[in-house]
């Protein structure tokens, strides 16, 4: 069975590009900051990795949050629909009954 060569072709395209992209003086310069913003960031929680349990607790606190407001937002969205359907037969009853107020013989006369 021949082995498949999409992989490392990917790969070597990538890393490739990445090299290309390199040649950009402010590419350089802007990938040489966002490193070292990451290892400050990671050393940093190294050190203190109470604070980044916290972080992680926020977060998933504020997720559970959003997910609450959304199932919360999408009932009462599903609700309105289930108001808007019974709204046709609301309306046709209301102008059936219109219909026959005013077309009932009088019969007083």
């Amino acid at each position: 069975m021949a082995k498949s060569k999409l992989l490392p072709a990917v790969l070597l395209g990538a890393l490739t590009g990445a090299v290309i992209s390199m040649l950009d003086k402010n590419t350089r310069q802007h990938t040489m900051e966002t490193s070292k913003k990451v290892k400050e960031t990671v050393m940093y929680y190294a050190k203190n990795s109470d604070e980044l349990v916290q972080l992680i607790e926020t977060k998933a606190e504020q997720a559970q949050n959003l997910y609450s407001s959304a199932q919360k937002n999408m009932e009462s969205i599903m609700s309105q629909v289930e108001d808007a359907k019974a709204l046709p037969d609301t309306i046709m009853s209301m102008v059936t009954e219109t219909k026959e107020a005013f077309t009932k013989p009088d019969t007083k006369a």
